[in-house]
């Protein structure tokens, strides 16, 4: 393990800080806690980020939710982005979709990728706002467009479905596969379903595989019912796969 030991013009420094939190999560919290008094910027959106997840700091959600706030209004876009994804989810708050949105349209319109997401989301299924397929399309089209895997993975959607958009199968699967190359496990598992179509089932194999050990315990519940369901046996037999690994998350 490397030793790190908390120089000051380490503590003040953001990468120095990501890489300790990698390392030691316990010592990157002291130092954290440090450099976000000390101001930082970039300690005081990480701060936030590790009360949340009780990263080496007992979890506080009200006072993530603070600290979020505290780097927002310096203009840290992702502590505006996950600002909106307290009050979204109620974290440290009363949860209010409305007031996520606010926050999600602001990063947005800054450019951050995430937060076109985000509000992408909330238009998709009128959460907090009027529902607003053309404009959540247009969002995951944009944050698509700048590496977003999570928005490829949707927007191949609604260019496969022609929803708000004419069906456009090719470009759907093109989509796919980048968000699928991205380390989305969605789009993995969409890109496996159009390599499935065509047949080519060791491909489509290859990418199930990989959309398992990343999936998470709703993502394979929904995804083992399908491939259970397949006509090829094979894709059946990853089925049994998901549920078994569902079955190692929840406990059973």
């Amino acid at each position: 393990m490397a030793d790190f030991r908390l120089r000051r013009e380490e503590v003040l420094d953001g990468e120095a800080l990501k890489a300790m939190l990698e390392d030691s999560p316990a010592r990157a919290a002291q130092a954290i806690l440090i450099a976000a008094g000390e101001g930082l910027l970039e300690a005081q959106a990480l701060l936030g980020q590790i009360l949340l997840d009780g990263r080496g700091i007992e979890q506080d959600r009200t006072l993530a939710r603070r600290w979020f706030e505290i780097a927002a209004q310096r203009g840290h876009l992702m502590a505006r982005n996950m600002l909106g994804r307290c009050h979204e989810h109620g974290w440290g708050c009363v949860g209010d979709p409305s007031v996520a949105a606010g926050h999600y349209c602001q990063a947005a319109e800054a450019g951050l990728d995430w937060a076109m997401y985000n509000l992408a989301n909330l238009l998709a299924t009128g959460r907090g706002v009027s529902a607003d397929q053309p404009q959540a399309l247009a969002l995951y089209r944009r944050a698509a467009e700048v590496g977003h895997a999570k928005s490829m993975n949707l927007l191949g959607r609604y260019l496969e479905d022609g929803r708000c958009c004419p069906a456009d199968p090719q470009a759907a699967a093109l989509w796919y596969r980048r968000s699928a190359e991205g380390g989305d496990f969605r789009g993995q598992f969409s890109y496996a379903a159009m390599l499935a179509q065509e047949g080519r089932i060791d491909e489509s194999l290859a990418w199930l595989r990989k959309a398992l050990d990343g999936g998470n315990a709703s993502f394979l519940r929904v995804s083992s019912e399908t491939l259970m369901d397949a006509n090829h046996p094979e894709l059946r037999a990853m089925g049994h796969a998901y549920r078994r690994r569902l079955s190692q998350l929840i406990g059973l």
